[in-house]
């Protein structure tokens, strides 16, 4: 080697770690200089800005709440949202868009034609939306254990959210489920801080993007702040009773990791820790929060979640706001009880009394303008019709399918029952879950707690299988009688109905009667039995564990069914690996890894392959 080709290759490497070195601080330089340039924009703003229409900033009202949009100009509405089923009467990807840009127009009437931004639940996907890409609820997202994937979904599914207007959804859901009789088992990773971490970080980087001004990028919600997965027996709403210790190691990394992905927004806990509710808590919100961890963007509440502190609502919007909240979720309208009129008036009474000092309005309402400028929402208000080709795209439903694919995990192979050999002449498929889309997607979809049935496009996992084997017999039962005798294999198919918060919560786990006798007829055949249980939580199987011959946990997969019969027929392997310590009994609930005690059916992390 030569003196001159020795002195490049020792100058190279130099060079290209001084490239790199450069490139990161004009990265830094960059952000640096568009930060101090949004600063000057919410400055000049908010020097403009009266008090009525500071504190209507702070109020996001539900859309089914709004009793005429004219309020909208009225007190200054800051946000709008749909929650739950608050949604407009054609929820083709047409009438979302026309729904938000109907709405917009109010809030430019006013002064300042400060812009809304709406907030939406789409948690798994656009899940209110017909035609929607539905994917894997994060409990399946969780078994991937695959950050890199889950960018990649977050990112479709911000792609498809921006495609109806909307640029804020309230995901993800960083919750470390400890419980899993907590019916939002499948909104958590799973039960380690880790997941929590790896997994709630990627999602925000995917749905925010690099830039958050660009026309695919949608402002996140991490939530819901903090210990929710927590609560003593697994209760929604509840009190999570560990010491500060415990509710920093397991509780909090997953926002320390979102607030280092640059989350925007954070949405508080219907919740308690120790008693207090999260709402109320100064400590938390902002000494540690806000001060200790330099969290920049707004925090919102979640739904009418101020109401419950004690005291009446004049004092409930007190204590939140001089906590630290930023913006209130309010779902009624004038002439419930505890609505969007009464805090506009409430607040300013307040401000004007001095109980609530406008020091802390200023900070609640620069932040939620940063975001609003930052998100490129004064440039563009409206739906950009160009991208409503975005929904349900091909390219969307091909991640979703990865996404089931890497998610599913293998809890049982005996006697080499799998994969399926696509040669097999007459297979038979057991349980309506085979059949029901609405089932695989699981709550929070088109309705809040979610349904049976044809409820959206998407490919069952009857339908993949039969579009895998287009030459073979299938047939089909949904209560485990057929006339047909001769099966080479039998696929059962069991599974929870659809639910979400507060509905989910159950104290047993077991799996319903009609599915253990699906499982059991299945094994009188004499032919190999898969089983693939389509859930948000580990179930209790011991009892039909030893009548199968494979076992398959398949979560919440969504719309793309397909996925399952990847590995089902071996063109992929298994990759799942359990988010959750699957329990034997409900003796055993809890049962999570690090237990001085620990002895699941299936640990932590446990999942076979080929």
């Amino acid at each position: 080697m030569n003196k001159i080709k020795l002195l490049f290759l020792l100058i190279l490497p130099i060079s290209i770690i001084s490239f790199t070195g450069f490139v990161k601080m004009d990265q830094k330089e960059n952000q640096n200089m568009k930060e101090k340039m949004i600063s000057a924009k919410v400055d000049s703003l908010l020097s403009q800005m009266t008090i009525e229409e500071k504190i209507g900033q702070m109020i996001q009202v539900d859309m089914l709440a709004l009793e005429n949009p004219e309020d909208i100009t009225k007190y200054y509405i800051g946000s709008l949202l749909s929650g739950g089923d608050s949604d407009p009467k054609d929820i083709t990807p047409k009438g979302w868009a026309e729904m938000y840009d109907n709405y917009q127009p109010y809030a430019l009437k006013t002064r300042l034609k400060i812009p809304l931004i709406y907030g939406i639940d789409a948690v798994h996907g656009h899940n209110n939306v017909h035609g929607a890409v539905i994917f894997p609820h994060n409990i399946g997202l969780g078994a991937t254990r695959n950050p890199e994937l889950v960018e990649r979904v977050a990112k479709a599914a911000a792609e498809e959210i921006r495609a109806t207007g909307m640029n804020w959804t309230f995901a993800p859901c960083v919750a470390v489920a400890r419980n899993e009789r907590w019916g939002r088992t499948y909104e958590s990773f799973g039960e380690t801080p880790e997941l929590a971490e790896q997994l709630g970080s990627a999602y925000v980087k995917g749905l925010q993007g690099e830039d958050l001004s660009a026309p695919n990028a949608v402002v996140s919600c991490t939530k819901h702040f903090v210990g929710d997965g927590g609560t003593t027996n697994g209760k929604d709403q509840g009190n999570t009773e560990v010491d500060e210790e415990t509710l920093r190691k397991i509780h909090l990394p997953g926002y320390i990791a979102a607030i280092e992905a640059d989350t925007k927004t954070i949405m508080v806990s219907f919740s308690s820790w120790n008693g207090d509710k999260l709402h109320g808590h100064k400590y938390l919100l902002t000494d540690v929060l806000k001060n200790e961890l330099g969290f920049k963007g707004f925090l919102v509440s979640d739904w009418a979640a101020i109401d419950q502190l004690e005291g009446d609502y004049r004092s409930d919007i007190e204590k939140s706001i001089n906590a630290g909240l930023d913006m209130v979720m309010i779902p009624f309208g004038p002439k419930a009880e505890n609505n969007y009129v009464q805090f506009y008036n409430h607040l300013n009474d307040l401000v004007k009394e001095g109980k609530v000092s406008e020091e802390r309005i200023n900070d609640a309402v620069k932040r939620i303008l940063a975001v609003k400028f930052e998100s490129g929402l004064f440039e563009n208000p409206f739906t950009n019709k160009s991208l409503t080709k975005n929904i349900g795209t091909p390219e969307h439903r091909e991640v979703a399918r990865e996404a089931v694919r890497e998610s599913i995990v293998l809890l049982k192979n005996q006697n080499n029952a799998l994969p399926l050999s696509k040669d097999v002449k007459n297979l038979l498929v057991l349980g309506k879950n085979a059949d029901d889309i609405g089932a695989q997607c699981g709550g929070w979809t088109i309705t809040w707690q979610g349904k049976n049935g044809d409820i959206v496009p998407g490919t069952t996992i009857l339908n993949a299988i039969k579009n895998a084997v287009p030459n073979s017999k299938v047939t089909f039962s949904e209560n485990g009688k057929t006339n047909e005798k001769e099966f080479d294999a039998v696929v059962v198919v069991l599974g929870e109905k659809p639910y979400a918060e507060m509905m989910g919560d159950i104290s047993d786990l077991s799996l319903s009667k009609e599915d253990v006798e699906l499982v059991k007829s299945a094994k009188k055949t004499g032919k190999p039995v898969i089983t693939i249980l389509i859930s948000g939580r580990p179930l209790l199987i011991e009892n039909v564990l030893d009548q199968t011959d494979a076992f398959i946990a398949a979560w919440l997969p969504g719309t793309e069914g397909t996925g399952v019969t990847d590995v089902l027929f071996g063109d992929h392997n298994f990759k799942g690996k359990l988010p959750h310590s699957w329990p034997k009994n409900m003796e055993q609930v809890p049962v999570n890894h690090g237990d001085a005690n620990y002895s699941p059916l299936f640990e932590y992390g446990f999942g076979l392959k080929y």
